[in-house]
């Protein structure tokens, strides 16, 4: 079937793709099933604190005071509220994600070519397939060149099976499995195809299969075991701390009656133990990394699996193709040179070795540079194509067999290296075309041979490219210039201790010629393909560690060089569009697919998809990457910090003594403190920029514990600090007026709320001071909300009705002040820590340079 037959079939439109949708139902094995609002709230409610909350508000009631209870309860309900609403964002954003990394397929509908999501697919659709895309429906073939298809995951035989189109099916065949059709879930290894959708869904062949198929559970992060780790080691110390308190409550009040004592002591112990769990772990590491996905995928890079976000940050080697990530992959042909002196035939051939419907930038390139010397696609194609010689990575060239009128020629192109070894050259000739072919690669251009068969008849037809006598036309050179950003992009990568390794199908002169302009380290330094394939894995370990260019490689070796550095201890990402690049992207530590010219199956093997190709994408993608495994580690610091005087004021009152009704923070208190601090550390500090120094740094350790002996100092001090100053104000008030416990409590929640607005400014940079964090965050919608809620709360509490309810009592002016100046202190004293860091790291830097000035002298 010719294209303008298949042009003529329209398709659908899209109002009758719509329609029968609605009728049959999404391209999909497996309905998604969509979780109830009710499932997630029960989720929630599940959680150790939440069940602590309702039990705290049980007690309330049965201790006859319903109007704590109830507020309780409010409390309970706002804080569920928070979690499920962020629970929702984040199912909406990872569906968003999903919904996009979904597979998409080119089909004809409404007289035009269109992307569109694979699962949008309708019977009567005619989709468009090629090399490296995985079969989305089963269907007719309407026209097949050189198409070629894996059916191995439904037939079981490996060997590709060449299908025809409709009109040249064999009807007497009795095979189940056609030649003239295409399944769901098999693999275009080779050629172009057009077909028409018969069937979607679980009724296709691959559907009747795996109709049972469900989507494997995901299986916990690195980090998320840790996170679960911390959150069951501070549950434990909770649970021992609860019986505890509660027997020294217990002791320490006499005076009640034994039902109050139990309840009190109870209280006391319920109000520990929500001090003590760290429940907002899960939430930090869903929301951070969720998030931290949707902003890449905002900048081009679209994450697949949010685990590769925590990895990012731990890349040191970076593994990228030359064409159209380095360089602009727009090809054009600036060089040609005959070796028979017709330059017009060479790019007669040169044209006419390229496909008609040519979607490689190189054959574009060669085509366009036909036409613009006058030599049209009817001249090119115009003829009977009679066969055809598939490019392969073992063999680098292709070629057609054309016949035109009685004349039939062969017209070849490829790789110098390849296409001379089929060509009947004597050594003059031969040594004049290596001469040329060095002197344009020593330029930096691709060069492609060009060379022609006449052929008698067709009996004549050699079976193999191989098998032919070529007569060398000449050589072509054409020009990818390397993206402007590239050069700057290497140095900020060469800073973070990332090293870039060009990974190129290219010759190696050329490589290195591009890699000398970009400034890449090692640029002189090349291994060939050739060359890799004679080294042990034990030699190539060792060349690895210096080598920066690897050429004339096929996507088989891209598995050696990954695995050749991983056993050198690198975190290795690499880049791959091919579906031979699949099992190498699978094994990098991260698998950067190209979403313009990659094939389906290397995005399905990927971790992320780069949807402009560039690599300051990738770059980016490192720097951002960093940027969240940071703010997690704040946000989790953070949250050590603000529950160590939370914890520590439920543990020190009944040990100083202190009656239960007068206790610092009452179980009502906790609840509101955690309205304040769920919002704190998932939304506020998840959008802190990156600090300035990101890039300049090495590599993370990958086996680097989250939560380190550092951080958790850090941690600690300011907890402690913070506690100190909060617990120590609300004790010296509380021993004043021994009767008004509200005030005391007031001073002491106060401290606490305002701390905790000056501490995220505070850890949002290590080396940054406070002010500049804030100063980046001044336009922050957000920042400002959190900030500002937070105060405005505090306020509403202190100087409304609801003050008599929490049990706390206004603060006067004087009172209010005071509590701002102690708080300001307890937290802005970490400032002059970085000032002394400031300092040391300043003389460090001057004396490094004055010995290397010694030494110069």
């Amino acid at each position: 079937m010719t294209e303008k037959q298949i042009k003529e079939l329209q398709g659908l439109t899209t109002t009758e793709a719509k329609k029968i949708q609605e009728r049959l139902g999404k391209n999909e094995l497996v309905a998604k099933k969509k979780e109830s609002f009710l499932h997630k709230i029960l989720k929630v409610i599940r959680e150790p604190m939440f069940l602590l909350l309702i039990v705290a508000a049980v007690i309330y009631f049965i201790l006859g005071e319903p109007k704590d209870g109830a507020i309780m309860l409010v409390f309970v309900f706002g804080i569920i509220s928070i979690e499920v609403i962020q629970e929702w964002k984040t199912d909406k954003t990872l569906n968003a994600l999903k919904d996009l990394s979904a597979p998409h397929i080119t089909v004809f509908r409404d007289g035009i070519e269109k992307v569109i999501n694979s699962f949008d697919l309708v019977p009567g659709d005619i989709m468009y397939i090629a090399e490296g895309v995985k079969v989305p429906a089963d269907g007719v073939v309407l026209r097949a060149s050189t198409l070629c298809i894996d059916e191995s995951s439904l037939t079981g035989e490996a060997e590709g099976v060449w299908k025809i189109n409709t009109e040249n099916r064999d009807t007497t065949s009795t095979d189940y499995w056609r030649s003239d059709y295409c399944y769901t879930g098999t693999l275009v290894t080779q050629g172009t195809g057009t077909i028409l959708i018969d069937k979607i869904g679980a009724i296709t062949e691959y559907g009747k299969i795996g109709q049972n198929i469900m989507a494997a559970p995901d299986n916990p992060t690195p980090l998320q075991k840790q996170t679960g780790k911390l959150v069951k080691l501070c549950a434990g110390i909770a649970a021992v701390l609860f019986v505890f308190v509660g027997v020294v409550t217990y002791f320490n009040i006499p005076d009640h009656i034994f039902r109050d004592r139990v309840i009190e002591s109870i209280l006391s112990g319920v109000t520990l133990a929500m001090a003590m769990i760290p429940e907002e772990f899960p939430v930090i590491l869903t929301v951070f990394l969720s998030m931290g996905a949707w902003r890449l995928a905002k900048n081009q890079s679209l994450v697949r699996k949010l685990p590769s976000v925590e990895t990012l940050g731990a890349v040191s080697v970076l593994c990228v193709d030359k064409t159209g990530t380095i360089t602009m992959n727009k090809m054009t042909v600036t060089d040609t040179s005959s070796l028979t002196s017709d330059e017009k035939r060479l790019t007669i051939i040169m044209g006419m070795g390229c496909k008609s419907d040519a979607y490689d930038p190189m054959e574009k390139a060669m085509v366009s540079y036909c036409e613009e010397q006058g030599i049209t696609r009817e001249i090119l194609f115009g003829g009977e194509l009679i066969k055809e010689y598939a490019f392969t990575n073992e063999t680098k060239m292709m070629g057609h067999v054309w016949k035109n009128n009685d004349n039939i020629v062969i017209a070849a192109k490829g790789s110098p290296e390849h296409i001379l070894t089929i060509c009947n050259l004597t050594d003059d000739e031969r040594e004049t075309a290596e001469t040329k072919i060095l002197e344009m690669t020593k330029q930096g251009l691709s060069v492609i041979a060009v060379g022609q068969m006449i052929i008698n008849s067709t009996n004549d037809i050699p079976e193999t490219l191989i098998e032919c006598g070529l007569q060398l036309l000449g050589m072509v050179g054409l020009v990818d210039p390397p993206r402007e950003s590239v050069k700057q992009d290497i140095e900020t990568c060469t800073k973070a201790g990332v090293r870039v390794v060009m990974i190129t199908g290219d010759n190696g002169i050329t490589a290195s010629s591009i890699a000398k302009k970009i400034n890449m380290p090692n640029c002189d330094k090349i291994i060939t393909g050739d060359e890799l394939n004679k080294m042990s894995d034990e030699e190539l370990c060792l060349r690895v560690k210096d080598v920066s260019i690897f050429s004339r490689v096929i996507p088989e070796h891209k598995m050696r060089i990954v695995k050749a550095f991983k056993q050198n201890g690198e975190i290795v990402a690499m880049t791959g569009d091919g579906v031979n690049d699949a099992p190498a992207l699978k094994y990098a530590d991260i698998g950067i697919a190209m979403g313009k010219r990659g094939s389906e199956v290397s995005r399905e093997a990927a971790d992320i998809i780069l949807l402009d190709d560039n690599f300051s994408t990738i770059v980016d993608t490192i720097k951002d990457g960093r940027r969240i495994y940071d703010n997690i580690r704040k946000a989790v610091g953070y949250v050590f910090t603000i529950h160590i005087p939370i914890a520590f004021a439920a543990l020190f009152a009944p040990l100083l003594g202190i009656n239960p009704a007068s206790l610092l923070l009452l179980p009502l208190h906790v609840v509101l403190l955690e309205l304040v601090i769920d919002p704190t550390c998932s939304i506020v500090l998840e959008r802190q920029p990156a600090e300035h120094d990101i890039m300049q740094r090495a590599p993370r350790d990958p086996f680097e514990k989250l939560l380190t002996a550092r951080i958790l100092l850090k941690s600690v001090i300011q907890g402690f600090v913070i506690f100190g100053a909060s617990f120590g104000t609300y004790y010296a008030f509380l021993n004043q007026s021994p009767g008004n416990a509200p005030l005391a409590r007031a001073m002491g929640l106060t401290i606490i709320l305002l701390a905790n607005v000056l501490l995220v400014q505070v850890n949002s940079s290590d080396s940054d001071f406070a002010i500049k964090s804030f100063k980046r965050l001044m336009k922050d919608k957000v920042m400002w909300i959190a900030s500002l809620g937070t105060i405005t709360g505090l306020l509403v509490i202190l100087y409304t009705p609801l003050c008599v309810f929490l049990k706390l009592a206004p603060l006067s002016l004087n009172q209010f002040m005071l509590a701002v100046a102690i708080a300001i202190a307890s937290v802005v004293w970490y400032e002059l820590v970085k000032v002394i860091r400031y300092i040391n790291k300043n003389r460090l830097s001057q004396q490094i340079i004055m010995n290397k000035n010694k030494r110069e002298v």
